[in-house]
């Protein structure tokens, strides 16, 4: 079976060449690279020609969406793998693709992170067991992610591709619901997995939370699922901003009061909490040990909910804004 991997970049100098690297290592022989630059104005063709792969480079800056689209319409391969220019594939990684689609031919097939990111610190890390664990744990998702997405290409031209029009990001998320809506099954392989680089520090953490809950937030309201379980957008994480929401204002009485009721609710409500979050807790612990869990509970239950708050407040502003454009 022809697999197509598909790799859309934009100034992805840092990345780029480890990812190709990777890739021309693995141990199935029956696939094509085909990269689309969008116009990068770093090194990045340069670090590409080094390698055996078919370079596509697009007259303007157009978007993650075009480019994809540009790399489908070139493929040679009747099976497309979607990943992206700071993914890094492991040797049997296009194998566990062949198979997957062996078993579902009818099926667009999901795959997700490694828990463990490339660069093992304690954002990058956080960050790739949080969505690892939110992409795998339903079987037939909401959505199917662009870093590790499993297509037929006659399916992926049937149903118009990515939406080149759509937000800067969550295009997969709008294609994936547009894939439903034709009747397509789409289904997680726990599998299918790559190595993202996130080089996270605490800034970039929180920073990446906020846009894209910004994005996520606008989105919703327009598809009227704002309060719906899907992928990172997961109820386990709304119930965790609104339980942070509400400590946060009870340890504000308790500041303004001196009252020690208010800290006993704060304790009642974080214990809650960390029992519904038992899941995605269980992954910090599974993963990298108590010391590492111990830090990422803290992070997830207490930090991590504030770019989401601010995020939220941003996309419903955009929401409004974009309804008024339209009207």
């Amino acid at each position: 079976m022809m697999i197509s991997v598909i790799i859309p970049n934009h100034n992805g100098s840092a990345t780029i060449g480890i990812c190709l690297q990777s890739l021309l290592s693995s141990r199935y022989k029956a696939y094509e690279v085909i990269i689309v630059d969008d116009c990068s104005a770093d090194d990045s063709i340069d670090i590409i020609r080094r390698y055996p792969c078919r370079l596509i480079r697009l007259d303007r800056h157009s978007g993650a969406s075009r480019a994809r689209n540009a790399g489908a319409r070139a493929s040679r391969g009747n099976l497309l793998f979607f990943v992206d220019a700071d993914c890094v594939v492991q040797e049997d990684t296009l194998t566990r693709v062949a198979e997957a689609y062996r078993k579902n031919p009818d099926c667009v097939i999901g795959g997700s992170y490694t828990p463990v990111a490339h660069d093992d610190s304690f954002y990058s890390t956080f960050q790739s067991i949080f969505i690892n664990y939110s992409e795998l744990r339903n079987r037939s998702p909401d959505y199917i992610a662009s870093h590790a997405m499993v297509i037929d290409k006659h399916v992926f031209a049937r149903c118009g591709g990515f939406a080149e029009d759509f937000m800067p990001i969550l295009e997969d998320v709008e294609f994936s619901h547009r894939l439903k809506r034709a009747g397509v099954r789409l289904i997680m392989d726990s599998t299918i997995l790559v190595r993202h680089i996130f080089n996270f520090t605490l800034a970039k953490s929180l920073g990446n939370a906020m846009k894209k809950t910004k994005y996520w937030t606008g989105y919703s309201l327009g598809n009227s699922d704002l309060a719906s379980d899907s992928g990172t957008a997961s109820l386990e994480l709304k119930i965790n901003v609104v339980s942070a929401c509400i400590c946060w204002l009870l340890l504000f009485c308790y500041v303004l009061s001196q009252e020690n009721f208010f800290l006993h609710c704060m304790l009642f409500v974080t214990v809650l909490n960390i029992i519904y979050s038992r899941g995605v807790l269980r992954a910090f612990f599974r993963v990298k040990g108590w010391p590492f869990a111990f830090g990422a509970a803290l992070y997830y239950c207490f930090l991590y909910p504030l770019p989401i708050v601010a995020g939220s407040i941003s996309g419903t502003l955009f929401y409004f804004q974009m309804r008024r454009t339209v009207s």
